[in-house]
């Protein structure tokens, strides 16, 4: 039985040992770093970067506490994620989100370079066949694994499987382009996006949030770029009328998810990763997009463990406990008759949990663990 550290988000007493900083300090000396981190060893801390409008990240205060408690076992720890957008506007971005070498007290680097192709190709399973992970993830020997908990359009909950499956592999490869990158999990097939002319009410949402610029309107019709779309969907995700949609298949998403997470960390021997999962500002949809909305419940705490099922099965147990806030993206779910225990599963309706029970399949931990709380 996997053991998973918790420290609850509420204090006892108005001291800094109770705080969320002093808390996760005191998890990190639980889990002993030195018994997975060696003096001088290169340590990836990777995280989410976030987006221009989108703060509700993996705060930098915390990024800071990871890295300080790894140079404190002698490790070379570095602040890492993969590129959304362009590279340079996306370390920007981290700047203006406070993630930067003075406020984490490490480098801040791009693990597949600033143009977003600098991966390895890795076997990934029989829905994907092989996935593009970042070079910089692929090469370096250990990791820790700081993910935002929250929701997700197309995962549902994005906790630690998706941010090593889409944070850990780039968006495309230079040769096979998005099919070998973050595609080929978004889509099936070509995933060519389709637009009903009909339903346009030429409000240029798609146009204003495509990372890379692929979509244009031409006396008001759609131009699009197949070659050069990373599938990413935010596009669908904006559009007021339905009017663009990309074919998918949820089971196959969320089986894909946990395939390239897999892949990820083949390129790692055991006992190299640590996963923290913060059960903070949890909103309703994944933190590359332009805005973030108000959490959807109360902040909860941080876990962290050495299983990467263990974790996620813990953050989703405690999720399925809490109860959505008011005045939230939960309250427009509940009258459109939405209403269900499982508020993920309400705002999404996406069989998130897939992700748990195919990450078990392909041998990468236990939903079994002992919560251990501080």
């Amino acid at each position: 039985m996997s053991k998973v550290y918790f420290a609850s988000a509420r204090i006892k007493k108005w001291k800094y040992s109770e705080s969320m900083p002093g808390k996760l300090e005191h998890l990190l000396e639980e889990i002993n770093l030195s018994g997975y981190f060696e003096k001088d060893e290169w340590t990836a801390v990777k995280t989410h970067f976030g987006s221009e409008g989108a703060h509700r990240v993996v705060r930098p205060v915390f990024l800071r506490k990871v890295v300080d408690a790894l140079r404190a076992v002698s490790a070379k720890p570095f602040v890492t994620d993969t590129v959304r957008i362009k590279g340079l506007d996306y370390l920007e971005v981290a700047n203006q989100n406070g993630i930067n070498h003075l406020s984490v007290n490490a480098p801040v680097v791009l693990a597949d370079g600033l143009y977003g192709n600098d991966n390895i190709m890795v076997k990934a399973g029989e829905i994907l066949g092989e996935i593009a992970v970042a070079s910089l993830i692929h090469d370096v020997p250990a990791m820790v694994v700081c993910s935002h908990i929250k929701g997700h359009i197309q995962a549902g909950y994005a906790g630690a499987i998706k941010n090593l499956a889409m944070g850990g592999v780039s968006s495309s490869h230079r040769h096979c382009g998005w099919k070998c990158g973050r595609g080929a999990m978004h889509t099936i097939g070509e995933g060519k996006l389709l637009w009903d002319e009909e339903k346009c009410a030429l409000c240029l949402q798609c146009e204003e949030i495509c990372p890379l610029e692929v979509i244009k309107f031409e006396n008001e019709l759609l131009r699009y770029n197949e070659d050069d779309c990373w599938r990413c969907g935010r596009c669908t995700r904006v559009c007021p009328e339905g009017a663009l949609t990309l074919p998918g298949d949820d089971k196959r998403f969320m089986k894909s998810l946990a395939e390239a997470a897999k892949a990820v960390l083949s390129t790692f021997k055991p006992n190299k990763v640590l996963y923290i999962n913060f059960l903070t500002e949890i909103q309703p949809e994944c933190d590359c997009m332009p805005a973030a909305d108000v959490p959807i419940l109360q902040d909860q705490g941080i876990l962290i463990s050495d299983d990467i099922v263990a974790v996620e099965q813990a953050a989703m147990d405690i999720l399925l406990k809490s109860k959505p806030l008011p005045q939230s993206a939960t309250l427009s779910s509940l009258k459109k008759g939405r209403q269900s225990k499982d508020v993920l599963f309400g705002l999404s309706k996406k069989p998130y949990r897939l992700q748990i029970e195919e990450a078990v399949r392909l041998g990468l931990g236990s939903k079994e663990y002992q919560l251990i709380e501080i």
